[in-house]
């Protein structure tokens, strides 16, 4: 191999050194939390001293754990019905339109990944006290949405970069309405991108703690159980739980991998 060629793949093995170094690093944790998910030990304790699934029944039989999971689950539901409805119409606002000042509004979109979520948490919770909003698990799921929107927002608005605009100006041109275009041939090429979309709200309402733990109250969800947990009896319940809403977060990913590539495939073979 020629020197030349060797200097210049050095770089490149030095990246994917540092990338599998990074993963190893951020995956170590796991080594812990899985065992000691199954331990037969009363606390908190690694390695684990036997094999049980106690701490799953233990979760799986609490009313209060599968109470705070089911209402994870629906204010997650709806931030990404909310999410979804206002950021698929903006993202076309904010590529289409010709106006000036456009970016003013895009900065503003994507505000909610800047500023510190806990200065936004403080913030909505000055304004949902006034609205009597506290402690609802709808507002909850309200101040989700101002979180998820800029993922929205940020993902369609690349798959809409992306797309042939002539074609939905050719049939425009065959007679049908701009809805009717956009219905039958914008959405369905920007399918990956929603769909990514929809599962990174889900995913970022779903584990989000310091909005909830400002606007739950007594209706906790179940990033706001596990502190409560934490900070009262730290016992192995914790870790099955956490195994549990990582195993959930997996296949929402690899579900997000999996549709997205086949409607992708699918759009390309039209």
């Amino acid at each position: 191999m020629p020197r030349r060629e060797r200097r210049a793949g050095l770089p490149a093995i030095l990246l994917a050194c540092f990338a599998t170094v990074v993963f190893v690093f951020l995956m170590l944790p796991l080594l812990v939390v899985f065992p000691i998910s199954v331990s037969s030990a009363a606390y908190l304790q690694f390695p684990p001293p036997g094999f049980s699934w106690q701490w799953f029944q233990r979760y799986f039989n609490d009313p209060d754990w599968i109470d705070a999971t089911i209402r994870s689950f629906k204010v997650a539901a709806v931030c990404t019905v909310l999410a979804m409805t206002l950021g698929v119409p903006l993202s076309f606002l904010l590529v289409r339109s010709r106006r000036r000042g456009i970016w003013i509004l895009d900065r503003l979109a994507a505000a909610p990944i800047i500023v510190p979520t806990i200065i936004l948490s403080i913030s909505i919770y000055s304004i949902f006290v006034r609205l009597q909003l506290i402690g609802e698990w709808y507002g909850v799921a309200i101040a989700h949405t101002v979180l998820a929107l800029p993922f929205v927002v940020i993902l369609v608005g690349a798959g809409l970069r992306g797309f042939d605009e002539s074609q939905e100006q050719a049939a425009i041109g065959l007679g049908a309405s701009w809805p009717v275009a956009v219905w039958r041939i914008t959405l369905p090429q920007l399918r990956p991108s929603l769909i990514s979309a929809g599962f990174l709200a889900f995913i970022s309402s779903f584990d989000e703690l310091v909005v909830a733990m400002f606007l739950s109250g007594a209706s906790m969800t179940l990033p706001k159980k596990m502190f409560d947990n934490i900070m009262m009896e730290i016992d192995p319940t914790i870790a099955a739980v956490s195994v549990t809403q990582i195993l959930l977060v997996a296949l929402c990913l690899g579900l997000t991998a999996l549709f997205g590539k086949g409607a992708l495939a699918t759009t390309m073979s039209r």
